[in-house]
């Protein structure tokens, strides 16, 4: 009995936990109109909220794609060779240099952002995709070192030191070798820096004050406002904005599950 009363209640849990997302897809296949009078269970489907976002967000879904994708690249590449450095390294200073990206994760986002803010406007680079790459590169870099370090301190050096003596250099061996027995770690790491890019507002609100360059988070917090009483495309473009990481963590799951619990066993 108990089973099953722990699997019942464990589906309630859940089912009130999502509840919000099924009801911003019942609210964006209805009528426009007000949220009071939406039914429980759609009775007939209307997808003139999505055509409409499409056109009112499309640009703004395509920058936040773009700024994501380009944020995950940049701080793999920074942050797979120095946490590979950190966990061969036998030094004191490791730890120092691991308690300072802690103590990076811990600054308020609003104090980085003011301090870009002025530095961008110094150099010109407010309302640009390089900018906000950067920017929301500062979340996932540390992240992605911290999650990296711990399943690479755990490959064995054999394997590095046999491509050595194979006449591999050190950029072969680690391209080479340590680069794909890292997959599971590699796929961790920058599905949770696409996520920080993904759902980044503060850096987009700060950083950019024109609509060139607008991601969705702050789209939609401004088309919020502007169509406060057609909540079917408001939702039509939350629920297009939630698909994309959707769709990566369905696809990652099993990736990340490996990556995690690799680190946390080494």
């Amino acid at each position: 009995m108990k089973p099953t009363v722990h699997t019942a209640f464990g589906a309630l849990i859940v089912a009130v936990m999502l509840f919000p997302v099924y009801w911003m897809v019942n609210v964006s296949v209805q009528p426009p109109g007000s949220t009071l009078t939406t039914p429980l269970i759609p009775t007939e489907l209307h997808f003139d909220g999505y055509a409409q976002a499409f056109e009112d967000q499309g640009g703004n879904l395509l920058t936040s794609l773009t700024v994501s994708l380009a944020s995950v690249a940049f701080s793999l590449v920074v942050a797979t060779p120095a946490a590979y450095a950190l966990a061969r390294l036998r030094s004191r200073w490791v730890s120092v240099v691991l308690l300072a990206i802690l103590f990076s994760q811990m600054i308020p986002g609003i104090v980085v952002a003011n301090a870009l803010f002025s530095a961008y406007n110094q150099l010109g680079a407010l309302n640009s995709l390089g900018g906000l790459i950067l920017a929301d590169s500062t979340h996932g870099i540390p992240f992605a070192i911290l999650i990296l370090r711990a399943f690479l301190g755990g490959v064995p050096a054999s394997l590095v030191e046999a491509a050595r003596v194979d006449g591999a250099g050190r950029v072969r061996a680690f391209v080479s070798i340590v680069l794909p027995v890292s997959r599971n770690a590699l796929i961790t790491a920058g599905l949770f820096t696409f996520l920080f890019s993904w759902s980044d507002f503060l850096f987009a609100l700060t950083l950019t004050t024109t609509d060139d360059v607008r991601p969705v988070t702050l789209g939609l917090y401004e088309y919020l406002g502007a169509h406060v009483s057609d909540w079917n495309t408001v939702m039509a473009t939350a629920t297009l904005s939630s698909i994309p990481a959707l769709i990566l963590l369905l696809a990652a799951q099993r990736y990340i599950a490996a990556g995690v619990g690799s680190g946390a066993l080494k």
